[in-house]
């Protein structure tokens, strides 16, 4: 039975992208339709300027958002996972009560709903009389992804053992160089693993960029939008099936990128090879 509806889910979610892939080298501009094979939307697709211009909105969108939530989700984690409330009495446990509505704060713009934080993010840059444009975009995708780097690091911060960082601290480092050369090494995989989960949701956003986008600031996801808006043509479809085959590769790497055993982990089974090999030779 478990096997049953693991297919039906797969078939669901799967055989439209294998059809949109299969029919972007239809030649026939009619997807009901197929013709022959052929190249040709792919060669149209790469000669309109105004798709790869969006495309290059994207991508400086996607890759700014996800380096500035990279930093603010990083320094957030370490700073919840690590201060510890001070005080005794009433005093420790309102400081306690803070630290959880921060941590639920920090994790808000995941929960809600596009819409709302689109309406929300374009009346707070109505009000403050910025610009909709590049910045904008950035500042709004920004919100939104931070807590992806966040909630990733925190979860990595969780089985990391202490006693590095006070090493550090009684060998003489500073706050920031224990941090910088001891713990951000240690969370890498998990800050990478967050950037590029975050350049995922940042690039496909469609409803939050809408919103907040200017006139002469135009994203791939809000074109394509446009254009189904229109009529999907077979040139939709090879773009479609493009950006599908970078979602996998992007998700390779993640996947890869999470695996990395830490360096605390890899110092752990040295020592455990150079034991054994000492009772190897006695």
């Amino acid at each position: 039975m478990r096997k049953l509806y693991l297919g039906i889910i797969l078939i669901l979610m799967y055989v439209p992208i294998a059809l949109v892939i299969l029919y972007s080298f239809n030649e026939s501009r009619f997807d009901v339709r197929w013709a022959s094979f052929s190249f040709l939307w792919y060669r149209d697709l790469f000669r309109d300027r105004a798709i790869f211009s969006a495309l290059r909105n994207s991508l400086i969108l996607a890759s700014s958002a996800s380096f500035l939530a990279a930093i603010i989700g990083t320094l957030g984690a370490v700073g919840m996972a690590w201060v510890k409330p001070s005080g005794k009495g009433g005093l420790n446990s309102f400081r306690s009560q803070l630290r959880k509505v921060l941590e639920y704060l920090s994790i808000l713009p995941i929960m809600t709903p596009e819409i709302i934080m689109g309406m929300v993010l374009l009346a707070f840059f109505t009000i403050i009389r910025l610009p909709l444009g590049m910045l904008t975009l950035i500042l709004a995708h920004t919100s939104f992804c931070v807590p992806y780097v966040y909630l990733l690091v925190k979860a990595r911060l969780a089985g990391l053992d202490k006693n590095y960082f006070e090493a550090a601290r009684n060998l003489g480092a500073g706050t920031f160089r224990a941090f910088w050369d001891i713990i951000l090494p240690l969370i890498m995989p998990a800050v990478i693993s967050g950037m590029l989960l975050a350049f995922a949701m940042s690039f496909d956003d469609v409803i939050i960029s809408i919103f907040v986008t200017g006139p002469h600031t135009n994203t791939l996801p809000i074109r394509i939008f446009t254009q189904i808006r229109t009529g999907v043509t077979p040139k939709t479809n090879a773009l479609c099936a493009l950006l599908f085959i970078i979602t996998v590769f992007l998700c390779i790497l993640s996947a890869a990128v999470s695996r990395i055993r830490p360096i605390e982990k890899q110092v752990i089974v040295s020592e455990q090879n150079m034991e054994k090999g000492e009772r190897e030779r006695l």
